[in-house]
């Protein structure tokens, strides 16, 4: 059921987005009853301002309530995914290629799970990280338990 209600909210709110050339990065149902959370990380090429969140969260706030998908009271929050977005997407890794990331694996690759460093692309549907030193580590989208980007000063 909670499955269901999510489905019905990352489909509401991709169709706002497309409509307004914004990109749902993710979609967060957290609590129960009275005190839930809705978070919709949004994003944009050029970055989302606070207008961009606002006007979302309007539309998006209306369809919700008319359709009632929501069941209870809840919070919506709407937000960027910030400098350290989360990568989720297979396309993720493809899109944010030569920016630094930290990967954490399911399963050990050179007997490690952490991994941190330049995106270097996907290739043959196995993604590429340059760890460093000439040295990269190549694992399948499946294999990734969490990971970011990193900022960098």
């Amino acid at each position: 059921m909670r499955q269901e209600v999510v489905t019905k909210i990352e489909e509401i709110a991709r169709r706002v987005a497309l409509s307004e050339g914004l990109e749902v990065v993710e979609v967060e149902l957290k609590g129960t009853g009275q005190r839930q959370l809705l978070r919709i990380s949004i994003d944009k090429p050029q970055g989302v301002s606070h207008a961009d969140c606002e006007s979302f969260s309007q539309e998006v706030g209306t369809i919700l309530d008319v359709e009632d998908v929501v069941p209870g009271r809840y919070t919506l929050e709407i937000s960027s995914p910030g400098v350290e977005r989360k990568l989720l997407k297979l396309e993720d890794f493809e899109r944010f290629q030569g920016k630094k990331a930290s990967v954490v694996l399911r399963e050990p690759v050179d007997n490690q799970r952490h991994w941190e460093g330049l995106l270097a692309g996907v290739r043959e549907g196995r993604i590429e990280l340059d760890a460093g030193n000439g040295r990269i580590v190549r694992f399948g989208f499946d294999q990734v338990r969490k990971a970011n980007l990193k900022f960098e000063w």
